[in-house]
């Protein structure tokens, strides 16, 4: 079973992406800050990491490209989720390495297809 690493501070919002990454089949594991999902990355490896932008401290895109830049994480796909959704936002996402971007409130479906794909890669 694939992991999923879901990096997001809004407890409703985790709990939705979550629950619909679970009933796709995906094991998931919940970070609400950078920090922690550092701490969780140094204990496991997930197949993919689903990132906020918007973060306490460090913002989601500083987390990318940090973990882009590491050996240990930079092939594992990140798919920004945010309710940033200007055409630059999406742009400087992906600049920082992130696989996909996905505009907030997330679609179920969307959601679900672009992890499959990423993750079967």
């Amino acid at each position: 079973m694939a992991v999923v690493l879901i990096v997001e501070d809004t407890l409703t919002e985790a709990e939705i992406i979550g629950l619909t990454l679970q009933k796709a089949g995906f094991e998931t594991i919940r970070a609400t800050s950078s920090e922690q999902a550092k701490m969780k990355l140094a204990q496991q490896k997930p197949d993919l990491i689903l990132l906020d932008v918007v973060l306490p401290g460090e913002s989601g895109f500083e987390l990318c490209r940090e973990l882009k830049g590491e050996p240990e994480t930079q092939n594992i796909p990140v798919v920004m989720c945010s309710t940033k959704d200007s055409e630059m936002d999406k742009f400087w996402g992906m600049k920082q390495g992130a696989a996909s971007y996905l505009i907030k409130p997330i679609v179920p479906d969307e959601l679900v297809r672009t992890v499959q794909l990423l993750v079967r890669g």
